[in-house]
This record gives C-alpha cells, structure tokens and sequence, in this order.
C-alpha cells in the first residue's frame, strides 16, 4: 500500500471527486454535459466522449490534489491514457490525486426493499490489474429503499464480503450502500444501516481499515459513530439526486463528512464551453464542494 497515499486519505483537507459514471449513466451524463445521443453512434463512440469530458476535467489547472483528495475512475477510465499515461497514474503523479476504481458491475433488481450488487467475475483478475496502475482502493455500490431489515442486512453483509477480499489484494474499500433520497422511509432507513455497518465494523480486525459513502442523511450528525469507528478511514456523502446547492449545505451541517459528489461536481460543465468558461465553473464547483467538506 502506498503510504503516501494512505496519509492523505486519512488526514487530507478536500474530497472526492466521483468521475466513474458506467454504461447506464453514461448517456445521462453526456446529456448534462451538452452531448445528445443523436449526436453519436454506439457504445464504442460513447465511451470516447466520455473519456473526453473526464480528460478535461482531470487535465484541468484547477483539478489538483490542493482541494481534492482522491477519484473514482470507472474501469474503462483506468485503461485509457491521459496526456500519454494510465489516467490511473496520472491522476496521482501530475495532479496529487489519490485513484480509486469502480468495481460493481450494476445492480440486481429489488428484494426486500434493496438492490443488491450483481455478481463481480474476474474481481481477483481486476484488482491485480487496478495495483498495476497504481490504484490505491476501490468502490461499489449498492442501493437501500426502504427500512426493511433483511433488505438493509443483506446489502451490508454482501458488501463486507467483497470488502474483505478487496482488503486481501491490499486495496482499500469504498462501502457505498445508498439510501434512496426518495424512500418514504429515509431516516428509519438510516438508522437500520448505521446498526448494521457498525455491527460489521466491529468483526473487522487491525489493520482491516475501509472507507464508507453514505447518503446525506436526514438527521444531522447522524454517521458520528461511523467517522469515530477505529476502522473507518473516512467517511465521504454521495450527492444521491440533491443540487450541489442542496447537498453542499446538508454537508455542512454533518462535521467531520467529506464529499464524494459525480452529478454535482460537473453541475453546469458543457462540451460548449471555452477552456476558460469550463475551469471558471469547474473552479466554482470544487470550491464550494471544498468549503462544505471542510467541516
């Protein structure tokens, strides 16, 4: 593990920039940035674009290590070039920004009120890879829609599961079990997850550290025990649907919870823009991101 990287983890001032749309999102994606899908052909094309705008972002003057700490790439990200180099290593060695991978391949249709993750073949394969580029952890997602305990059990269980082989190829764990910010049931929900990560926490051993990302909750403060647990690293919020507005200010009043915003942070980005309107409003976004983060 590269200690360099794990120090800024755990002690860095910033957060983290969530640059790992997939397949699904994609589209969506390009859309908000200025690109219809009538304007390309296919999936090959697609993935092109997408890299292009990511490029942009990352190569950006105002995308540094300064204000943000580490990004999630999306596995086709990883193996693509920036300026002539694995985006994975150029993210670390231009810019001080610490790579992390997406490693969930999607989500299984809904049972007890959650979405568990699909199936990860070839995940030994892909971490081995990740390591080569220099990838310091990784991040997968599953999604909670009601406050139905076996729902809320089997997504915490399944994602600790996989943590813990992640955490044997020496990579660090991004556990990311969405609340839906639209679940009639979001602070009951919030409450049976906190008991269940926390309950799995406790049969991690030493040195066995993750990460968490979590949904802004509804009552603030509300992932204090989460932060304080010896085995979090730290704890980062997914903008989940909220406005950068909305989300930045719901972060404010949780201290001690870092960003790990996709959608918000490229609020307002265009493929239209001048270099110089693109960094002036790329520029605007992670100062604010960066001032909700630090408290």
């Amino acid at each position: 593990m590269n200690e360099e990287m794990l120090l800024k983890i755990k002690t860095g001032s910033g957060f983290i920039a969530a640059l790992d749309q997939s397949g699904g999102s994609t589209p969506k994606a390009l859309r908000h940035y200025g690109i219809e899908e009538s304007s390309y052909d296919g999936e090959e094309k697609m993935f092109d674009l997408i890299h292009q705008m990511r490029t942009r972002i990352i190569t950006s003057p105002v995308f540094t290590g300064d204000r943000i700490l580490a990004t999630i790439l999306f596995e086709q990200t990883m193996d693509r070039q920036i300026e002539g180099m694995g985006s994975a290593e150029y993210c670390w060695s231009h810019k001080q920004v610490v790579p992390f991978l997406k490693v969930d391949k999607g989500l299984e249709p809904e049972a007890d009120g959650a979405r568990l993750m699909k199936p990860i073949p070839d995940l030994e394969t892909l971490l081995e890879r990740a390591s080569g580029h220099g990838v310091f952890g990784t991040k997968m997602r599953s999604v909670v829609l009601t406050a139905d305990g076996a729902g809320v059990d089997a997504v915490v269980a399944q994602q600790f599961d996989v943590a813990r082989q992640i955490l044997a190829a020496g990579l660090v764990p991004i556990i990311e079990p969405e609340v839906d910010i639209k679940s009639p049931e979001k602070a009951a929900t919030e409450e049976l997850l906190k008991y269940a990560l926390l309950a799995q926490l406790d049969e991690l051993a030493d040195g066995q550290d993750v990460m968490l990302k979590l949904t802004l909750p509804e009552v603030d403060g509300h992932h204090q025990a989460l932060i304080d647990h010896p085995r979090v690293l730290r704890v980062a919020a997914l903008s989940g649907g909220y406005s950068r507005k909305e989300a930045d200010a719901r972060l404010t009043r949780n201290h001690g919870v870092i960003a790990s915003f996709s959608r918000a942070l490229t609020e307002g980005l265009t493929a239209q823009m001048t270099d110089a309107e693109f960094d002036a409003r790329l520029d605007a976004s992670i100062a604010s991101i960066y001032a909700a983060s630090l408290t």
